[in-house]
């Protein structure tokens, strides 16, 4: 059978099987990836040794380093006393308590991944909600809203940006020149419109004001000294991701020698343990996609898909990052945006091949082809916020919140979230423009 038709069909299958959730999509991807492979699409060697096909183990070594650091720091109780301050900073008021939350969130989902952040912090908001005798709904949705808001700031705090910065050889220091500066403006929307979506919702006594105000950060720390261990180890990778481009190291690099660093200095006895912790399902999920998509992009077909967009927008880059802006966001809010940025990479990279063909890729991708890759970062990222299942973490706020019986509908949470959705969009179209083509 032509290797086209068998790269194309699973690539589809998949896509669908993963959008529908009938399957988990870590057993889709292995799968999807196995056809790969013994068809012959790709060969061993290309899945696993070639930089343009096979499996970007930057991203894969990246992602599990930092959860290593963070499963370390889980248990400590710092992230249950950062949320406990938080709320009595607030005062007991439950707007504030809200805006503080998510700014919180926001902050560390910018250094941390965003799954990890809402893992962490929305058991103590259920409990802070439960406190003040409001609605948690609108808590867990904004939460779940400002960690995909908060994670696209950084290379680090979403996945699909990492898989941007591998693919477009991007350093840390690029994401917040460029992107933190959106970002910062979107929060700054973001807060107000909280206090005009959930209006109703943020009311209480002024007993369950005081009951929070009683509460003790300080009990809820368990071990100080892995606590300071980690926030040493934390700015060091930080500051060794600022300072990527002048030592030269890549992020996985940077991130493996943080996580080797922490275990050594803690002298973890059972280190199965906190290995145990991390999110495997999402390492083989991410193997099995790049095999899938790496298919799609040998036989050719991510290049037709590069002479539409061409031939589309020409040489119009304005026309081209509003479009790939635009269609991210939509797409990333029904389909999940980690294999949606998988396949737009190779695609995004493909234009500027045709478009500059005598120049070096890597000065196109960090001229004229930046403000693209800013379209697909914020939209696939701020675009997961259309829905519950568009962002890993908007899976992981609902699923927690339905366990704890606070469940949120899937309408529910569309209804809420789209005004953030379309501001956000707006907001980083208006960016770009300026940014990049108003003042040329």
């Amino acid at each position: 059978m032509n290797p086209f038709y068998i790269a194309v069909g699973v690539f589809f299958i998949a896509y669908l099987l993963i959008s529908f959730e009938y399957y988990h999509k870590t057993i889709v991807a292995l799968f999807a990836a196995s056809i790969i492979l013994v068809t012959g699409v790709l060969t061993q060697s290309e899945a696993f040794y070639s930089e343009e096909l096979g499996v970007d183990w930057n991203v894969v070594l990246l992602l599990i380093s930092m959860m290593i650091i963070v499963n370390i720091m889980k248990p400590t109780g710092f992230f249950e006393y950062l949320a406990i301050k938080s709320a009595k900073i607030a005062k007991g008021s439950p707007y504030w308590i809200m805006a503080i939350f998510s700014f919180v969130t926001a902050l560390v989902s910018a250094f941390i991944d965003n799954v990890t952040t809402v893992l962490l912090i929305t058991p103590i908001i259920m409990y802070i909600c439960d406190q003040l005798e409001v609605d948690a709904i609108p808590f867990l949705i904004s939460t779940a809203l400002a960690s995909n808001i908060g994670g696209t700031a950084t290379l680090i705090g979403d996945p699909p940006n990492i898989m941007i910065a591998s693919k477009a050889h991007f350093d840390f220091m690029i994401f917040v020149r460029h992107l933190t500066p959106a970002i910062l403006i979107i929060m700054f929307f973001y807060l107000i419109l909280l206090k005009i979506v959930f209006r109703r919702h943020l009311k209480t006594t002024r007993e369950a004001m005081e009951r929070v105000m009683s509460l003790d950060e300080k009990a809820v720390i368990k071990d100080k000294k892995t606590i300071w261990s980690c926030l040493f180890v934390l700015a060091i990778v930080i500051g060794a991701f600022i300072f990527q481009g002048p030592i030269n190291l890549q992020p996985a690099t940077i991130a493996i020698a943080g996580a080797g660093l922490l275990l050594l200095i803690l002298n973890i006895e059972e280190p199965h343990v906190v290995l145990a912790e991390c999110e495997w399902p999402s390492i083989f999920f991410f193997i099995g996609l790049f095999i899938v998509v790496g298919a799609v992009v040998k036989v050719g077909f991510v290049k037709m898909m590069a002479d539409t967009v061409v031939k589309a927008t020409g040489n119009n880059m304005l026309f081209a990052s509003t479009v790939i802006l635009w269609f991210s966001a939509v797409g990333s809010a029904f389909i999940d945006n980690i294999p949606f940025v998988a396949t737009m990479n190779p695609l995004i990279l493909d234009m500027g091949k045709q478009l500059w063909p005598s120049v070096n890729i890597d000065v196109v991708n960090q001229t004229t082809l930046l403000p693209v890759w800013w379209g697909l970062s914020l939209g696939a990222c701020l675009g997961g916020n259309g829905t519950a299942i568009g962002a890993s973490a908007n899976v992981v706020v609902v699923g927690m919140g339905e366990r704890a019986g606070k469940k949120v509908s899937f309408v529910k949470f569309m209804i809420y979230a789209f005004p953030f959705w379309i501001m956000s969009i707006v907001v980083s179209n208006i960016y770009i423009w300026l940014r990049y083509f108003a003042f040329r």
